[in-house]
Protein backbone atom coordinates (compact mmCIF):
# COMPACT_ATOMS: atom_id res chain seq x y z
CA UNK A 1 0.00 0.00 0.00
CA UNK A 2 1.31 3.03 -1.35
CA UNK A 3 1.37 6.83 0.60
CA UNK A 4 -0.96 8.51 -1.28
CA UNK A 5 -3.08 7.73 -4.34
CA UNK A 6 -2.28 8.27 -7.74
CA UNK A 7 -3.92 11.41 -10.33
CA UNK A 8 -4.42 10.11 -13.67
CA UNK A 9 -2.61 12.14 -16.95
CA UNK A 10 -5.07 12.15 -19.88
CA UNK A 11 -3.31 10.28 -22.68
CA UNK A 12 -0.92 8.35 -20.93
CA UNK A 13 -0.67 4.79 -22.06
CA UNK A 14 -0.31 2.28 -19.95
CA UNK A 15 2.96 0.36 -20.43
CA UNK A 16 3.27 -1.67 -17.55
CA UNK A 17 1.53 -4.54 -15.83
CA UNK A 18 2.00 -5.31 -12.16
CA UNK A 19 1.53 -8.86 -11.70
CA UNK A 20 3.08 -9.62 -8.10
CA UNK A 21 0.40 -10.64 -5.52
CA UNK A 22 -0.02 -8.11 -2.08
CA UNK A 23 2.82 -8.36 0.15
CA UNK A 24 6.14 -8.71 -2.44
CA UNK A 25 6.73 -5.62 -2.57
CA UNK A 26 3.96 -3.70 -5.00
CA UNK A 27 4.10 -0.31 -3.03
CA UNK A 28 7.99 0.52 -3.21
CA UNK A 29 7.54 -1.30 -6.88
CA UNK A 30 4.46 1.44 -7.91
CA UNK A 31 6.50 3.98 -6.71
CA UNK A 32 9.67 3.21 -8.78
CA UNK A 33 7.63 2.53 -11.83
CA UNK A 34 5.94 6.41 -11.43
CA UNK A 35 9.80 7.59 -11.31
CA UNK A 36 10.98 5.22 -14.63
CA UNK A 37 7.70 5.88 -16.63
CA UNK A 38 7.18 9.60 -15.70
CA UNK A 39 3.09 8.87 -14.76
CA UNK A 40 0.84 7.95 -12.57
CA UNK A 41 0.70 3.89 -11.04
CA UNK A 42 -2.76 2.78 -10.48
CA UNK A 43 -1.82 1.02 -7.06
CA UNK A 44 -4.98 -1.23 -6.18
CA UNK A 45 -4.63 -1.46 -2.42
CA UNK A 46 -3.66 2.60 -2.23
CA UNK A 47 -6.61 3.68 -4.99
CA UNK A 48 -9.30 1.39 -3.10
CA UNK A 49 -8.55 2.77 0.19
CA UNK A 50 -7.15 6.27 -0.20
CA UNK A 51 -8.68 7.66 -3.13
CA UNK A 52 -12.17 9.08 -3.66
CA UNK A 53 -14.69 7.02 -2.44
CA UNK A 54 -16.50 6.37 -5.87
CA UNK A 55 -13.61 4.47 -6.83
CA UNK A 56 -14.24 1.22 -5.20
CA UNK A 57 -17.77 0.60 -6.83
CA UNK A 58 -16.34 0.56 -10.39
CA UNK A 59 -13.85 -2.48 -9.30
CA UNK A 60 -16.17 -4.18 -7.92
CA UNK A 61 -18.30 -4.38 -10.94
CA UNK A 62 -15.21 -5.67 -13.03
CA UNK A 63 -14.39 -8.15 -10.40
CA UNK A 64 -18.02 -9.68 -9.48
CA UNK A 65 -18.34 -10.20 -13.51
CA UNK A 66 -14.89 -12.40 -13.11
CA UNK A 67 -14.52 -15.20 -14.46
CA UNK A 68 -16.18 -14.29 -17.74
CA UNK A 69 -18.30 -17.25 -19.14
CA UNK A 70 -17.17 -15.79 -22.73
CA UNK A 71 -15.50 -14.05 -25.13
CA UNK A 72 -18.10 -11.43 -25.09
CA UNK A 73 -17.78 -11.43 -21.60
CA UNK A 74 -13.62 -11.06 -21.44
CA UNK A 75 -14.20 -7.98 -23.57
CA UNK A 76 -16.55 -6.39 -21.69
CA UNK A 77 -14.19 -6.75 -18.21
CA UNK A 78 -11.06 -5.61 -20.76
CA UNK A 79 -13.65 -2.73 -21.62
CA UNK A 80 -13.99 -1.78 -17.96
CA UNK A 81 -10.92 -1.97 -17.40
CA UNK A 82 -9.78 0.49 -19.93
CA UNK A 83 -11.91 2.77 -18.67
CA UNK A 84 -10.79 2.48 -15.05
CA UNK A 85 -7.33 2.69 -15.78
CA UNK A 86 -7.18 5.62 -18.19
CA UNK A 87 -4.64 8.00 -17.96
CA UNK A 88 -2.44 5.91 -15.81
CA UNK A 89 1.31 4.62 -16.81
CA UNK A 90 1.13 1.29 -14.96
CA UNK A 91 -1.30 -1.25 -13.09
CA UNK A 92 0.03 -2.95 -9.95
CA UNK A 93 -1.59 -4.76 -6.83
CA UNK A 94 -5.12 -6.58 -6.34
CA UNK A 95 -7.67 -6.97 -7.72
CA UNK A 96 -5.43 -6.56 -11.19
CA UNK A 97 -2.96 -9.40 -10.15
CA UNK A 98 -6.37 -11.55 -10.85
CA UNK A 99 -6.96 -10.04 -13.59
CA UNK A 100 -3.65 -10.66 -15.64
CA UNK A 101 -5.59 -12.26 -18.82
CA UNK A 102 -8.02 -10.01 -19.36
CA UNK A 103 -5.44 -6.91 -19.20
CA UNK A 104 -2.90 -8.48 -21.59
CA UNK A 105 -5.20 -8.50 -23.99
CA UNK A 106 -6.72 -5.29 -23.50
CA UNK A 107 -2.96 -3.84 -23.47
CA UNK A 108 -1.40 -6.01 -26.18
CA UNK A 109 1.70 -3.72 -25.79
CA UNK A 110 2.12 -3.46 -22.23
CA UNK A 111 5.36 -5.53 -20.59
CA UNK A 112 3.78 -7.75 -16.98
CA UNK A 113 6.34 -7.45 -14.40
CA UNK A 114 5.97 -9.98 -10.98
CA UNK A 115 7.28 -8.93 -7.71
CA UNK A 116 8.51 -11.80 -6.05
CA UNK A 117 9.52 -12.38 -2.17
CA UNK A 118 9.99 -16.05 -0.73
CA UNK A 119 6.94 -18.12 -0.45
CA UNK A 120 6.76 -18.86 3.45
CA UNK A 121 7.43 -15.00 4.16
CA UNK A 122 4.39 -14.04 2.17
CA UNK A 123 2.20 -16.15 3.99
CA UNK A 124 3.42 -14.80 7.21
CA UNK A 125 2.99 -11.22 5.51
CA UNK A 126 -0.20 -11.70 4.31
CA UNK A 127 -1.39 -12.77 8.09
CA UNK A 128 -1.88 -8.88 8.66
CA UNK A 129 -3.71 -8.29 5.95
CA UNK A 130 -6.13 -11.06 6.91
CA UNK A 131 -6.74 -10.48 10.39
CA UNK A 132 -7.45 -7.04 9.38
CA UNK A 133 -10.14 -7.80 7.02
CA UNK A 134 -11.79 -10.50 8.57
CA UNK A 135 -13.02 -8.85 11.74
CA UNK A 136 -16.17 -9.16 13.00
CA UNK A 137 -17.31 -6.35 13.49
CA UNK A 138 -15.42 -4.63 10.18
CA UNK A 139 -18.53 -3.95 8.02
CA UNK A 140 -20.80 -2.39 11.32
CA UNK A 141 -17.60 0.12 12.07
CA UNK A 142 -17.02 0.85 8.25
CA UNK A 143 -20.65 1.51 7.43
CA UNK A 144 -20.87 5.11 7.88
CA UNK A 145 -17.68 5.63 5.97
CA UNK A 146 -18.42 6.46 2.12
CA UNK A 147 -16.65 4.09 0.11
CA UNK A 148 -15.11 2.14 2.59
CA UNK A 149 -18.49 0.78 3.92
CA UNK A 150 -18.64 -1.41 0.08
CA UNK A 151 -15.01 -3.06 1.64
CA UNK A 152 -16.34 -6.05 3.21
CA UNK A 153 -18.16 -6.55 -0.11
CA UNK A 154 -15.36 -6.05 -2.10
CA UNK A 155 -12.94 -8.26 -0.02
CA UNK A 156 -15.78 -10.97 -0.54
CA UNK A 157 -15.51 -11.15 -4.27
CA UNK A 158 -11.32 -11.14 -3.83
CA UNK A 159 -12.18 -14.27 -1.89
CA UNK A 160 -14.06 -16.01 -4.90
CA UNK A 161 -11.82 -14.55 -7.04
CA UNK A 162 -8.87 -16.68 -5.42
CA UNK A 163 -10.24 -19.49 -4.90
CA UNK A 164 -11.71 -19.45 -9.08
CA UNK A 165 -7.76 -18.65 -9.64
CA UNK A 166 -5.85 -20.79 -7.40
CA UNK A 167 -8.44 -22.89 -5.41
CA UNK A 168 -7.30 -20.89 -1.93
CA UNK A 169 -9.16 -20.57 0.75
CA UNK A 170 -7.99 -19.05 4.33
CA UNK A 171 -5.33 -19.20 5.92
CA UNK A 172 -3.25 -19.34 2.56
CA UNK A 173 -0.39 -21.27 2.27
CA UNK A 174 2.67 -21.35 0.25
CA UNK A 175 1.41 -23.33 -2.57
CA UNK A 176 -1.27 -20.16 -3.32
CA UNK A 177 1.81 -18.41 -4.12
CA UNK A 178 3.05 -21.17 -6.41
CA UNK A 179 -0.22 -21.55 -8.07
CA UNK A 180 -0.58 -17.97 -8.71
CA UNK A 181 3.25 -18.03 -10.95
CA UNK A 182 1.88 -20.68 -12.86
CA UNK A 183 -0.87 -18.92 -13.42
CA UNK A 184 0.80 -16.23 -15.02
CA UNK A 185 3.39 -18.62 -17.04
CA UNK A 186 -0.11 -19.66 -18.57
CA UNK A 187 -1.96 -16.84 -19.37
CA UNK A 188 1.10 -14.03 -20.08
CA UNK A 189 3.42 -14.67 -23.26
CA UNK A 190 6.96 -15.29 -22.48
CA UNK A 191 8.31 -12.76 -24.23
CA UNK A 192 6.20 -10.10 -21.97
CA UNK A 193 6.60 -11.48 -18.42
CA UNK A 194 9.47 -10.77 -16.20
CA UNK A 195 9.91 -11.92 -12.46
CA UNK A 196 11.41 -9.06 -10.09
CA UNK A 197 12.37 -9.24 -6.79
CA UNK A 198 12.05 -5.17 -5.24
CA UNK A 199 15.03 -6.21 -2.63
CA UNK A 200 17.34 -5.85 -5.80
CA UNK A 201 16.82 -2.32 -6.28
CA UNK A 202 16.64 -0.56 -9.67
CA UNK A 203 19.28 -3.01 -11.32
CA UNK A 204 16.14 -6.32 -12.48
CA UNK A 205 13.66 -3.53 -13.01
CA UNK A 206 15.44 -1.27 -15.53
CA UNK A 207 16.89 -4.41 -16.96
CA UNK A 208 13.24 -5.50 -17.29
CA UNK A 209 12.13 -2.63 -18.87
CA UNK A 210 15.08 -1.70 -20.84
CA UNK A 211 15.47 1.28 -18.52
CA UNK A 212 18.63 3.26 -17.72
CA UNK A 213 19.15 3.07 -13.93
CA UNK A 214 18.43 6.83 -12.24
CA UNK A 215 21.20 8.85 -11.67
CA UNK A 216 20.93 10.23 -7.95
CA UNK A 217 17.71 8.71 -6.80
CA UNK A 218 17.57 5.92 -3.96
CA UNK A 219 15.25 2.83 -4.88
CA UNK A 220 11.85 3.58 -3.13
CA UNK A 221 11.56 1.25 0.27
CA UNK A 222 7.80 1.90 1.43
CA UNK A 223 6.86 -0.54 4.16
CA UNK A 224 3.25 -1.97 3.42
CA UNK A 225 2.48 -3.63 6.74
CA UNK A 226 3.40 -0.17 8.96
CA UNK A 227 0.94 1.78 5.71
CA UNK A 228 -2.00 -1.46 6.57
CA UNK A 229 -1.87 -0.86 10.70
CA UNK A 230 -2.47 2.42 10.34
CA UNK A 231 -5.02 3.15 7.67
CA UNK A 232 -6.75 -0.25 9.73
CA UNK A 233 -6.50 1.73 12.96
CA UNK A 234 -7.40 5.35 11.20
CA UNK A 235 -11.08 3.94 9.87
CA UNK A 236 -11.91 1.78 12.96
CA UNK A 237 -11.21 5.38 14.63
CA UNK A 238 -13.30 7.25 11.79
CA UNK A 239 -15.90 4.59 11.81
CA UNK A 240 -16.25 5.02 15.71
CA UNK A 241 -16.58 8.65 15.80
CA UNK A 242 -19.17 9.09 13.01
CA UNK A 243 -20.90 6.49 14.74
CA UNK A 244 -20.92 8.55 17.95
CA UNK A 245 -22.14 11.72 16.21
CA UNK A 246 -24.69 10.07 14.82
CA UNK A 247 -26.11 8.74 17.82
CA UNK A 248 -25.44 11.79 19.58
CA UNK A 249 -27.43 13.17 16.61
CA UNK A 250 -30.58 11.29 17.73
CA UNK A 251 -30.10 11.92 21.44
CA UNK A 252 -30.56 15.31 20.52
CA UNK A 253 -33.52 14.86 18.10
CA UNK A 254 -34.97 12.53 20.76
CA UNK A 255 -35.14 14.70 23.93
CA UNK A 256 -36.07 17.77 21.59
CA UNK A 257 -39.09 15.51 20.91
CA UNK A 258 -39.83 14.49 24.40
CA UNK A 259 -39.36 18.01 25.54
CA UNK A 260 -41.55 19.79 23.26
CA UNK A 261 -44.07 17.11 23.10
Amino acid sequence: MGNQPSVPQPGTPLQVIGAGLSRTGTASFSEALRILLHGPVYHGGTQLTLAASSEIRPLMDIVSRFPPQNASEKKLIGNLLKQRLDGYAAVTDAPFNGLIEELVEAYPNAMVICTTRDAESWVKSMKSIQNAVTMGFLRFILFPIPGMRHFPDFVDLMRKQWWYLYEAGEPLVAETYYKHIDYLKRVVPEDRLAFVDVKGGWGPLCKALGKEVPRDVEFPRINDSQAIDRLAKRMVQEGLKRWSIGFATVGVVLMSYVFWK
